[in-house]
């Protein structure tokens, strides 16, 4: 399911870099409860949320991106 492959690596990428849903949400511009919904698999996010996580996590776009389409991928 892609929106449990989302939330996956966003969850992944935000782990890495040590860093709370709220602290990930300020860095980004989005709200806390959002960041959760995404990585809980209820929300998906537009490109233009992708662009505004990515700058939050220090991670190109195409990086969060390529990560999602590889798990997705397993998860079929």
């Amino acid at each position: 399911m892609l929106k449990k492959a989302i939330g996956s690596v966003i969850r992944e990428l935000r782990t890495e870099k040590s860093l709370s849903q709220e602290s990930l949400a300020e860095k980004s511009e989005l709200d806390r409860v959002f960041i959760s919904y995404l990585e809980n698999g209820h929300r998906q996010p537009t490109i233009s949320t992708i662009f505004k996580l990515s700058s939050g996590l220090g991670v190109k776009p195409e990086e969060i991106v390529k990560k999602i389409r590889k798990l997705h991928e397993t998860q079929d």
